[in-house]
């Protein structure tokens, strides 16, 4: 059993959710959460185990070498690394800030985790690595990385060094592939809290391009769940593919989330498209599902609703103020 995790970017979406499952589960284990807290990022969404004796806080940036010389001090012996720049528009934009976050800070992590003889590294990457897919099939473990934008090249360069590392220096790692998540805590910016919220305040909804884009979406808790039995159990220098099967277009699930909350289709406002934008992501996580024994549990039509419903509670109190 591991004493000592770092786990970075833990105050974002999936990280805090995987903090928020971890913690109470393994209280003999330390876990320590390294985060610059930028805009993404919000301790608030830890403040229910803010108190845990085995929990701890660390203010810092993956693509700061002293950042991760100093955390790696406590004596870590596993590290999940959550900490990207990940959303896809930001990096059209500014992808100098991803190649610094996602492909240097990820060098740091590795660099020490080598030179500390880390007992695990998990890599929590994307299934946008492996680019755009047709209406059929679906991608694999061996499937070749082909990204489309700044963000998932990022990912991909991330999930290379990682190989790399296990191959030359055989450290212990392992990549995750995750489809879209949803669920508490996501940043506002992403596509289910900005229906959410452009529907509660009536406003125009922005839908790129005429909304066919199909993703897989997996219900947070159950990522986090999956992490867990890799970072666990994973076997060395494996890459895993995590999805749901639960395929939608952008215009259904923006559809289904106007139904919840009793809104008009009306709001729905097609922008146009932007550069570089996959068609379709979707996987086959098999392999996890074998060797691993993970399974989703959550049911999108079920899971939706309760997401719908916490975002409701959080901007309703939000635009009261």
């Amino acid at each position: 059993m591991l004493h000592s995790i770092l786990v970075t970017g833990g105050a974002g979406f999936i990280g805090s959710n995987f903090l928020l499952y971890m913690v109470p589960r393994y209280p003999g284990v330390s876990f320590i959460n390294m985060d610059k807290l930028t805009y993404a990022s919000d301790l608030s969404n830890l403040k229910e185990i803010s108190t845990c004796s085995n929990y701890f806080f660390f203010c810092g940036d993956i693509s700061n070498q002293q950042d991760v010389d100093d955390v790696m001090k406590e004596r870590v012996e596993a590290i999940v690394n959550f900490a990207a720049d990940s959303h896809l528009d930001n990096s059209i934009v500014a992808p100098r800030n991803f190649i610094d976050s996602n492909i240097c800070g990820c060098y740091y992590l590795l660099e020490a985790a080598r030179n500390n003889k880390i007992k695990k590294f998990l890599q929590v990457s994307s299934n946008e690595v492996y680019g755009s897919l047709g209406k059929n099939g679906f991608f694999t473990e061996e499937t070749p990385m082909a990204p489309n934008n700044p963000y998932s090249a990022g990912k991909a360069s991330a999930d290379c060094l990682t190989r790399a590392y296990h191959r030359t220096y055989n450290l212990d790692t392992c990549i995750t592939r995750s489809v879209n998540n949803y669920g508490p805590y996501q940043q506002r910016e992403k596509f289910i809290p900005s229906v959410i919220y452009h529907a509660l305040c009536d406003e125009p909804i922005p839908v790129y391009g005429d909304g066919m884009q199909v993703r897989d979406w997996i219900f947070v808790r159950d990522h986090c769940r999956a992490l867990e039995q890799v970072l666990f159990h994973g076997k060395a220098g494996e890459v895993y593919n995590i999805g749901a099967e639960e395929e939608r277009t952008n215009l259904e699930l923006a559809g289904s989330i106007l139904h919840i909350l009793g809104k008009s289709p009306s709001l729905l406002n097609f922008v146009p498209d932007r550069p570089g934008h996959d068609r379709r992501y979707a996987v086959k996580a098999e392999k996890i599902k074998k060797e691993l024994g993970w399974e989703p549990r959550s049911v999108l039509e079920v899971a939706l609703q309760q997401t719908v419903a916490w975002y409701v509670r959080k901007y309703k109190a939000e635009l009261s103020c």
